[in-house]
């Protein structure tokens, strides 16, 4: 061949491979270049799909409500969730006469970034997640994949370069074929395992928006086809590193009706937030379209998902009516916290900080105090529900508090915090970890080792514990 056959020979290559670019280019509105959209719902029907009552692990005790949060921060918070996980499936209890793992009396996780990836896997795969979750996931580096995926790969320049399409969409697809094997949220019901609530944020309003059928019913979508992978997505998506994920809204299309149960007529500040909230979710001219960032930027620790959702039925106890809980008599919160530590060492110097360090502390500043208040605010209603459960269960003027009464009600608070460890180097050490989605082998080690730990030496779970012990020597 000559070297003119030759030169033609490679022009013709060139211009095919432009050509083949050139249509994926302009086929950037097609499904090539668009994320997937939620499905519709044809019609709404009461009690359909993932939600709560429909949900749980089978043999689950009738007297324990145990619920875990699940914070964000990455891999350094999807380790420490997994340390807990490791913890309650050592555990065994004996309980209403039963004994089981305690990790099999969890009812509800609510996750939020990188800790719904945590729960996400243990809702589809149950046990599983103790053979190839650290393999699949925390020990490997999921960040460069997605660097590698962008970068790396000049298809997906040109579906990045559709309006309908971004980071946050090739992320979902990476976590789609690589950590959850395309499962739905249809495929979760199907396990009975604990009721698991991913969190996001609106972006335009700034609220939470959780992933479960009572909110889709309202936007006439149907959740079981939703891949789970896009709400992790989604609520991992930091501002500024990934992109929103987008949901459609169809709300009025479905016949849907707002549940009798849900109560918005009192005027209590948060019900009249919920009001607003659900006034536009269920105008789809206003609101076409959710635009979800990272479940962070409205709630951290994913607890004020849990307190919202009593909120908008009135009170506790209509809630457990609800969920069929009425029987409960213990109800225990686990919260892993695995914020990061406020930088402190400026204290100590007359120096101006610099740029960098007000930048890292502004964030953290925020997500720490909201937390605090997050806590205190859920600490302080456990009076309240205890006499909201105590007048819904027992007869007027006949409160009991006796064990096995219709007022035997009690609430726990337990929470895995880094500045709770003893050893305060590793304090330090562990809370200053990037909230990256890589981290070597031996921190994601370590993590685990300290989620365990602090569950042993916490005093609030050793009292847990010992009522549950306690209640089962009195039967």
């Amino acid at each position: 061949m000559t070297k003119l056959s030759i030169k033609a020979s490679y022009k013709r290559v060139i211009m095919l491979i432009g050509l083949c670019l050139l249509v994926l280019l302009m086929s950037g509105c097609s499904h090539f270049g668009h994320y997937p959209v939620n499905a519709t719902l044809a019609k709404y029907e009461p009690g359909y799909g993932y939600i709560g009552k429909n949900v749980g692990v089978e043999g689950n005790s009738e007297d324990l409500l145990l619920i875990l949060s699940f914070s964000g921060g990455g891999t350094r918070a999807a380790a420490f969730s997994y340390g807990l996980l490791e913890e309650l499936r050592s555990l065994e209890i004996t309980f209403s006469g039963k004994k089981r793992r305690l990790l099999d009396e969890v009812d509800l996780i609510s996750g939020v970034s990188g800790g719904s990836f945590t729960a996400a896997y243990l809702g589809l795969f149950g046990d599983r997640i103790f053979e190839d979750y650290e393999a699949r996931f925390l020990k490997k580096n999921i960040q460069g994949d997605l660097t590698a995926s962008v970068f790396l790969n000049p298809v997906n320049w040109f579906r990045l370069s559709s309006p309908f399409f971004d980071r946050s969409d090739l992320a979902a697809e990476y976590y789609d074929k690589n950590v959850f094997d395309g499962k739905t949220f249809g495929d979760m019901l199907k396990r009975k395992g604990p009721m698991v609530l991913i969190n996001a944020t609106d972006m335009s309003m700034g609220t939470r928006f959780t992933f479960n059928q009572l909110i889709f019913d309202a936007m006439c979508s149907d959740l079981s086809k939703f891949p789970v992978s896009r709400a992790c997505a989604a609520s991992s998506a930091v501002p500024g590193v990934l992109t929103s994920i987008t949901l459609q809204n169809y709300a009025g299309s479905c016949g849907y009706i707002l549940p009798s149960q849900i109560d918005l007529s009192a005027a209590s500040y948060p019900r009249r937030e919920i009001n607003r909230d659900m006034t536009l979710l269920l105008d789809a001219k206003e609101k076409k379209y959710f635009h979800l960032i990272d479940g962070g930027v409205s709630d951290n620790l994913g607890l004020r998902a849990v307190e919202e959702s009593v909120d908008s039925v009135g009170n506790i106890w209509k809630a457990l009516k609800y969920t069929g809980k009425e029987k409960v008599r213990k109800v225990a919160f686990i919260v892993v916290n695995a914020e990061t530590k406020l930088e402190s060492k400026w204290d100590l110097a007359g120096i101006i900080p610099p740029f960098s360090a007000m930048l890292n502390n502004y964030s953290t500043i925020s997500i720490v105090r909201y937390n605090r208040e997050t806590m205190a605010l859920l600490r302080e209603s456990f009076n309240r529900w205890t006499n909201e459960i105590r007048i819904g269960r027992c007869p007027p003027g006949q409160i009991a508090t006796e064990p096995g009464s219709c007022g035997d009600i009690e609430f726990y608070l337990v929470e895995l915090n880094f500045n709770d460890l003893k050893d305060k180097t590793e304090s330090k050490y562990l809370a200053g970890l990037p909230t990256s989605f890589k981290l070597p082998s031996g921190d994601v080690d370590r993590l685990k080792a300290a989620a365990r730990r602090l569950l042993t030496e916490s005093n609030d779970f050793q009292k847990f514990l010992k009522d549950l012990n306690s209640d089962s020597g009195s039967k």
